[in-house]
């Protein structure tokens, strides 16, 4: 064995070489200044879309974020080739703060968050009164969603020339929601769209829906031509659509009033991760009420404030009613 003395040279002494390379690790990121801000349109397989001026650029995620991840909606910051040319790629190397996060989970049981949209103002919760039938649960997932990311909700009833929508439109009439009927031939004049784009000048809109409920063929019709996505078709035997959206597609209004964001269609609406306590805040005339609730109440069991509130006609009781329907769909499944 080599031994080593007082007069070894330190070229006598050998070192392991460095599989990764000699360079020093640090934790100081670059600051990238000369980072340009982008929008992001979409997001496929790991490769985002992403609008820099008036360019779509293609990017990837910058390693240095880890496991944070852009999505639909966000504002990013982006260096590398941003020309927009084929085979060309870009980095993302910030994600913005979001005002808002619209989320999901695949089932009531899965703890597991999908970020659905990003930065949204507005939720266009779209649904068919037939042809696949209304589905109220499904609603009510919606829009207890739409309350947890601070979201204001717009119903739009679709394929009213197969049904009436009273009945719809009375389940939530003390909720106030904003909302559009249309019926099929007015989605192919153009009317329809007409009357929905009143909803969404100046905001960042999403669209959700089952598939098949016209969601997508009514997002056509609001942006530009050679804009439009595919659109399906509603299976006679089982009354469900085809998903014909699979990714997430932010598409700007004429003239640039605004942002519509189109989802894919979804046959579920998870709620695991809805804090209650932020759902009532979409209940102003009932937020005093619960001052005087026990610490942790459920506003639907027998020492809840609200009840008090309400016999004092200090709320209206249709409405009371309407928080705890929609608060109870998140310990119910869609279906029951």
């Amino acid at each position: 064995m080599r031994r080593y003395g007082k007069h070894t040279d330190e070229d006598d002494i050998r070192s392991r070489p460095n599989p990764k390379g000699n360079r020093p690790r640090t934790n100081i990121r670059p600051k990238h200044e000369d980072a340009a801000d982008g929008f992001v349109l979409t997001v496929d397989r790991g490769r985002l879309t992403c609008l820099v001026e008036d360019r779509e650029v293609l990017a990837m995620k910058a390693r240095e974020l880890g496991r944070k991840a852009a999505v639909v909606g966000d504002t990013v910051s982006l260096v590398g080739d941003l020309s927009g040319k084929k085979d060309t790629l870009a980095r993302i190397v910030r994600i913005g703060e979001r005002k808002s996060v619209l989320r999901r989970t695949a089932d009531d049981d899965d703890p597991y968050e999908r970020v659905v949209v990003a930065n949204a103002d507005q939720l266009a919760i779209v649904t068919a009164l037939a042809d696949p039938e209304p589905r109220p649960r499904m609603i009510d997932r919606c829009l207890v969603a739409a309350y947890d990311a601070g979201l204001e909700p717009l119903l739009v009833l679709t394929k009213s020339d197969l049904a009436p929508a009273e009945k719809i439109l009375d389940t939530y009439a003390t909720l106030g929601l904003a909302h559009v009927v249309v019926n099929r031939d007015e989605l192919e004049t153009g009317d329809a769209a007409d009357r929905v784009r009143e909803h969404l000048t100046d905001r960042v809109t999403a669209f959700v829906g089952h598939s098949g409920v016209g969601k997508t063929t009514l997002v056509n019709a609001l942006v530009a031509k050679g804009r439009q996505r595919a659109t399906g078709h509603v299976n006679k035997v089982t009354g469900r659509g085809r998903h014909t959206t699979t990714s997430a597609l932010a598409l700007p209004l004429p003239d640039g009033d605004g942002w519509v964001i189109d989802t894919p269609g979804v046959r579920s609406f998870g709620l695991h991760h809805v804090d209650p306590a932020r759902v009532i805040l979409a209940f102003p005339d009932l937020v005093d009420g619960t001052e005087g609730c026990p610490r942790a109440c459920s506003h639907d069991e027998p020492d809840c404030a609200l009840d008090q509130w309400v016999e004092e006609g200090r709320a209206d009781p249709a409405r009371l009613y309407s928080l705890r329907r929609l608060l109870a769909t998140r310990e119910r499944r869609e279906g029951d």
